[in-house]
């Protein structure tokens, strides 16, 4: 059964870490490890709060010309799902100091040969 295969143990601590390591990147704008986090491809998709880019190029060109000012967040709600060896969902919501806006971030990962990448995420601030 699919129910079997969803959230085991060991490949929730394999996104767990990739997430966090991905987290630690964003907030300290190590872009050499978001870019390889982000799955090189030119299918790959960001939705962002002002941009929505569409293939790595792209990704990588918003990374390098971003800010690197005020990028600590704090993260709340986190959710990750995995389903089957190579597939999962990451959801959070996250605050910045001095900002009563919530922001929320999805994430698509998929296990690659050579590790989890994302493939599609959606970054936005509510009110």
């Amino acid at each position: 059964m699919m129910r079997d295969n969803i959230d085991r143990p060991a490949i929730l601590n394999e996104v767990r870490a990739a997430f966090y390591r991905y987290e630690q990147a964003l907030i300290s704008n190590d872009i050499a490890v978001l870019d390889e986090l982000f799955w090189d491809d030119a299918r790959t998709v960001r939705y962002g709060v002002t941009e929505n880019l569409y293939g790595i190029e792209q990704i990588r060109a918003f990374r390098t010309t971003r800010s690197s000012q005020g990028l600590e967040r704090l993260l709340d709600n986190t959710t990750i799902t995995t389903y089957g060896d190579d597939m999962a969902v990451a959801s959070t919501e996250f605050t910045r100091d001095g900002s009563e806006r919530v922001g929320r971030q999805m994430q698509t990962w998929v296990k690659f040969p050579y590790g989890w990448r994302i493939v599609a995420a959606h970054v936005s601030l509510m009110g």
